[in-house]
């Protein structure tokens, strides 16, 4: 099967019932060919391995990213990894096509129902309206930007709706890239970003 890359985020662990069961499930029943990397046990200092992060990065053909939704973005160490790691010249610009044709796929939860993500719940807007930092990252890097698998309310999910929710996880891991065959390819990949567009690096 394809190597996958699952970089697992989350600055409280031990505090979260849902990402500690995915991690928990993840090393115990992993599919083949699946590296899992906690970032907050390997960076407590926030001192990043750079070139071993994009070194694991050249290996897989799908990323995940999985870490709970925070003030709408990702969690502090992630969005750091995000800004050292993906950097210019290796991510993206013209000499950096070292993640070009690959996947990227959220995996998240989020402490507001699935209403709270609609123009009626408190956040006035559905959920897909908080992905573009996550899909134009993915389409600048030339990559695939797979439909997330959220858990709503995850403080609140029932053991069912746990197991549920990681036994999916699970089998689109051991599925992949089975299950993406059927979708189309980010248009914005393959589209050069003129130079005036883009600041200096």
């Amino acid at each position: 099967m394809a190597s996958i890359l699952v970089l697992a985020a989350h600055p409280n662990l031990q505090h979260s019932r849902i990402h500690r069961t995915l991690l928990k499930t993840l090393r115990q029943a992993a599919p083949v060919g699946v590296e899992v990397r906690d970032l907050y046990a390997l960076y407590p200092d926030y001192l990043i391995d750079v070139p071993a992060e994009q070194a694991a990065l050249a290996g897989a053909q799908l990323v995940v990213w999985q870490h709970p939704l925070q003030w709408y973005g990702m969690p502090p160490l992630m969005k750091l990894w995000v800004d050292e790691v993906l950097s210019y010249g290796w991510a993206y610009g013209s000499q950096g096509t070292h993640l070009r044709g690959k996947d990227l796929w959220l995996v998240t939860s989020t402490g507001g129902s699935a209403h709270a993500y609609s123009p009626g719940g408190y956040n006035h807007h559905p959920f897909e309206a908080f992905l573009p930092p996550y899909s134009q990252t993915a389409a600048l890097c030339g990559m695939r930007f797979l439909p997330p698998r959220v858990l709503h309310a995850a403080h609140r999910a029932s053991e069912p709706e746990l197991q549920a929710f990681t036994a999916g996880y699970l089998e689109r891991l051991a599925t992949y890239p089975d299950w993406t065959l059927h979708l189309s390819p980010t248009a914005d990949t393959q589209r050069a970003v003129a130079s005036s567009d883009r600041p200096a690096p």
